[in-house]
């Protein structure tokens, strides 16, 4: 990360500098959210995590004007909990600290927070929450949040498609979009030799519905949706790119919540 890529960190500046920072007409800051989860034996746990941190920098240059808070790196992952290693938050226990960032980083000046997740399991909870949110700040404080999963998934789809690989590997965990993110993002963090394929295709709403019920291993017994084989660092960068401008867009409209 470079250091113009720091001076966009909440957390690495100084009180003080924040402080001049809202003075000088800062007034936006990005909340990520990623998980701690498995994904399957080739990615680490961190894998949502480190997905939020790059897209956060990437969406705070592209809104401009804008800082990144530490990234809420813990999730709502009960559905993984069969795997080991994957620490999961209850949805009011998600909603209470993501309460406090907006209630915390408000009181300081921001007027517009922007909430995303790069673990698409934060996304109902998320938009749950959304209006209990806005309602805890005051009025002249705008708060939104990306929870469409499924353009998120589509999209992923669409930039594999167009950089070269197979939309059908795409499932939307530990696949061929989220190993190729990684290998751009994290190369020395991937371990290619246990690439193994799981459930293919998007899932059904069915698929979904056993999912929350009866937790992922339930429809793939290696934790992964997907394929990894084929991933390259041009699918991950292209998929990394299309994200962004989905999230740009996305509160850039004016109906944007």
């Amino acid at each position: 990360m470079t250091q113009d890529h720091e001076n966009l960190r909440l957390e690495l500046m100084t009180s003080v500098e924040v402080a001049k920072a809202v003075e000088s007409g800062i007034r936006t800051v990005i909340i990520p959210c990623g998980a701690v989860e498995q994904h399957g034996a080739h990615l680490p746990l961190s894998v949502d995590a480190d997905h939020a941190d790059h897209l956060g920098i990437l969406l705070a240059e592209r809104v401009g004007q804008a800082l990144v808070a530490p990234t809420i790196r813990v999730g709502c992952s009960s559905h993984h909990l069969e795997f080991s290693g994957t620490i999961s938050l209850k949805d009011e226990t998600f909603e209470r600290v993501v309460s406090d960032y907006c209630t915390s980083l408000a009181r300081h000046g921001f007027d517009r927070i922007l909430i995303f997740t790069a673990h698409v399991g934060n996304c109902p909870p998320l938009a749950e929450m959304l209006p209990r949110l806005k309602s805890a700040v005051a009025p002249s404080c705008r708060v939104s949040a990306f929870t469409d999963s499924r353009a998120w998934l589509e999209t992923w789809r669409d930039a594999v498609a167009e950089a070269g690989g197979e939309p059908i590997k795409v499932g939307g965990h530990a696949d061929l979009a989220e190993t190729s993110v990684m290998l751009d993002i994290h190369p020395d963090r991937v371990r290619p030799h246990a690439y193994q394929a799981g459930k293919l295709g998007l899932l059904s709403q069915s698929d979904l519905e056993l999912m929350w019920r009866k937790g992922l291993r339930a429809l793939s017994a290696n934790g992964i949706l997907g394929d990894p084989h084929g991933s390259t660092i041009a699918i991950g960068r292209h998929c990394i790119e299309r994200i962004a401008t989905l999230l740009v867009e996305a509160f850039s409209h004016p109906d944007a919540d």
